[in-house]
């Protein structure tokens, strides 16, 4: 996607993550060409009828940056009632992630190889969705890079075309500067409503597993933030 400047000078978006392939096991890189063309969707030019690809009407989660995928799997596997669509801009993610597909069998996941905001932009009707999970996004902290965060305008007004009234943004990191910037980004956006009051963080919900990479931040004595916002009518 490309944007158009001043003079009509065409110009590179700011993305909230450095492209990069990273370094494919042999199962990440068999599962990739085994099983993707089955579970991973190409970014489509008009929005995805998600009834027909899932096979049914469910709740749907679109999960941000699933990394290894082990929080999307475990709520997959507890939650087959939902529909999950996984994003991730790392193929070794990606790959991981269908091997947990195949082990548990599970059948309630679609993926996309893609940048996040094009997935918002392009494969999602409006009131398309239930749920959106984003945990432990890149915090970026040299200030420099903070024009690089994915939660900043215009992301929440995108997750909140995507999103049903009545449905729910639940954002988590263990980066308190990145905390407080999430609150004051997203209470900006009167799509949203704080659920645990204005500028509050909620204690960190049952159903969000606890993932490996924040058992390590804990142990290194970060404190974990929850924020849980709520679609306005």
């Amino acid at each position: 996607m490309t944007g158009e400047g001043q003079g009509g000078e065409h110009h590179r978006p700011v993305r909230s993550f450095v492209r990069r392939q990273g370094r494919l096991t042999r199962g990440q890189r068999r599962a990739l060409d085994r099983l993707g063309p089955d579970w991973v969707l190409a970014l489509p030019d008009s929005p995805l009828d998600l009834d027909a690809l899932f096979g049914r009407q469910a709740p749907r989660v679109l999960d941000i940056g699933f990394g290894m995928g082990e929080a999307l799997a475990e709520q997959a596997a507890a939650h087959p009632e939902r529909d999950y669509l996984g994003v991730e801009v790392y193929p070794p993610g990606v790959g991981r992630m269908l091997q947990s597909i195949q082990e548990q069998g599970l059948t309630n996941v679609r993926l996309l190889n893609e940048d996040v905001m094009e997935v918002l932009d392009r494969a999602l009707a409006p009131a398309s969705l239930d749920y959106v999970h984003l945990y432990f996004p890149d915090p970026w902290p040299k200030k420099r890079h903070h024009k690089r965060r994915l939660v900043q305008p215009p992301f929440p007004e995108k997750v909140a075309r995507a999103l049903r009234p009545g449905g729910r943004l639940h954002l988590a990191t263990d980066w308190a500067p990145y905390a407080e910037w999430m609150v004051e980004v997203m209470e900006a956006e009167p799509a949203f409503a704080n659920e645990t009051g204005p500028g509050a963080f909620a204690e960190r919900p049952g159903d969000r597993p606890l993932t490996r990479f924040e058992q390590r931040g804990e142990r290194l004595g970060h404190e974990v933030f929850d924020l849980l916002y709520r679609r306005a009518g």
